[in-house]
């Protein structure tokens, strides 16, 4: 992705709610380009432009989607059950995976009918109605759950977990990108 001027650094590890978030603005960019290819090039090829956004999406969601997944399942959501503080949000909690394995999915299904798209230069209107479905329900998918995240979860989690939890927060995000 290109440097915007003006835009504001990436949190660094220091920071593990600011990468979380980081991370949605990457998903929401990512979305948008999988689920614009879909509508604006039906019933033809894609073009080198669009195949290479497809591709770096696709990409993306294989590797850094998984990890933001792991970084909540693994870090954050453990320590938020295990920290009376921030437990009260155990049923948002519990939504949000259940969100990650529909994602997981979803995601399946978009990137076997978009690699089809980029190997076979066109999809029959079945396929181009499964992969406009299947990315449609990830973005609402994807709006609600960040929603929920950033307005509910990351606030509790950042009141509720002491600076030591944080900084192993961090630690195991920077670990997983090793």
């Amino acid at each position: 992705m290109g440097i915007q001027i003006g835009a504001k650094p990436d949190a660094g590890f220091d920071d593990p709610i600011g990468m979380l978030k980081d991370c949605h603005r990457r998903i929401e960019q990512f979305l948008h380009v999988l689920c614009l290819v879909v509508e604006r090039a039906p019933g033809r090829a894609l073009t080198d432009e669009e195949a290479n956004a497809v591709k770096s999406a696709l990409n993306y969601f294989r590797v850094g989607g998984q990890r933001h997944a792991a970084d909540e399942e693994e870090s954050l959501f453990p320590r938020m059950r295990a920290d009376e503080r921030t437990a009260s949000a155990l049923k948002e909690i519990e939504t949000l995976e259940t969100d990650h394995r529909q994602a997981d999915d979803l995601h399946a299904a978009v990137e076997k009918l978009y690699t089809s798209w980029l190997e076979g230069g066109a999809l029959s209107p079945e396929e181009l109605e499964q992969l406009r479905a299947a990315t449609e329900r990830l973005k609402q998918l994807y709006d609600g759950h960040i929603r929920v995240e950033e307005n509910l979860v990351f606030p509790r989690a950042a009141e509720g977990l002491d600076r030591e939890a944080l900084a192993e927060i961090g630690q195991e995000f920077r670990a997983r990108r090793s």
